[in-house]
């Protein structure tokens, strides 16, 4: 990955959330955010193919890397999410207008800022790599209620979400896992040998888990309804284990300006098809900058 300038960004309840910036300032900005158990080093062969032709900036979400970890459940919800966003952009972009590209559990929380009329002009573009939106979800799932066949199949590559509301089993896990371990398994996912180690993807999944237990069964409860307030990119992972293209579909209620571009890989696309991802990410975003 390219040596980037390192910036500490201080959120809104007190953490501190570690940011890297690449590229010439004067380019576009993109913000890049990771997904779970990942951290800002899910993108380090993306990024190359981006500081080009953009200001990049890549940070690690709370809980991930070499931001700060809090304990609390009540450290995690989107709305705070929301709010790291909104600190990285005025702390490290200076308040100007971004492009945003997430992937995993970065495109979930990044659905939050990308509906939100108040974040509105802020957010230029939205690419969203396998991470639908937790409202939307939710409402496809009331609507396949009465067809349990179809949902079941909705909500059978998502079996683990129930394992980390558990609050021994998730932790435990993570903690007799290690880092090459967990290389192995995305290897054997994306049918390359040729994925970097993460040395804090155990730390990242012990603290990560969060994520879901603050966010999940509120928005299953109480689905709100919000719409895209910036043109959406989903980028379908056509072989990807964990989300299924019924959510895509979805998105289309919400999005009413949304491309859909295809990628033949598993999850973990950034690091096994580089070249493609940051292709798409980058094409969008010029196509949609003013």
């Amino acid at each position: 990955m390219p040596k980037p300038t390192q910036h500490i960004v201080r959120t809104t309840d007190g953490e501190k959330l570690a940011a890297f910036t690449y590229g010439d300032p004067a380019n576009p900005p993109l913000v890049l955010i990771h997904g779970y158990p990942d951290d800002h080093a899910v993108w380090a062969k993306v990024v190359p193919r981006l500081e080009h032709r953009f200001h990049v900036v890549a940070y690690d979400v709370r809980g991930a890397g070499e931001s700060t970890h809090p304990r609390s459940m009540r450290s995690y919800p989107l709305s705070q999410l929301e709010c790291d966003l909104a600190s990285v952009a005025d702390q490290v972009l200076h308040g100007r207008p971004f492009h945003l590209a997430a992937h995993d559990w970065g495109s979930i929380q990044s659905w939050e800022a990308a509906t939100d009329p108040g974040f509105g002009g802020r957010i230029l573009s939205f690419t969203s790599i396998s991470g639908p939106c937790l409202d939307h979800g939710a409402h496809l799932v009331r609507r396949l209620a009465t067809r349990p066949l179809k949902l079941a199949k909705l909500l059978a590559p998502s079996w683990y979400i129930g394992v980390f509301h558990l609050p021994v089993l998730a932790p435990a896990f993570w903690k007799f896992a290690t880092p090459q371990q967990w290389r192995r398994r995305v290897c054997n996912l994306e049918g390359t040998d040729d994925i970097p180690l993460n040395p804090n993807a155990d730390k990242n999944g012990r603290f990560g888990v969060e994520l879901y237990r603050a966010n999940v069964v509120p928005r299953l409860v109480a689905p709100r309804n919000r719409y895209a307030q910036c043109p959406v990119q989903a980028v379908v992972l056509t072989r990807d284990n964990f989300v299924r293209p019924e959510y895509i579909d979805e998105m289309r209620r919400w999005a009413d300006d949304l491309e859909v571009t295809e990628i033949d890989s598993n999850h973990w696309a950034a690091l096994s098809h580089s070249a493609d991802v940051a292709k798409a990410i980058g094409d969008f975003a010029l196509l949609n900058h003013n």
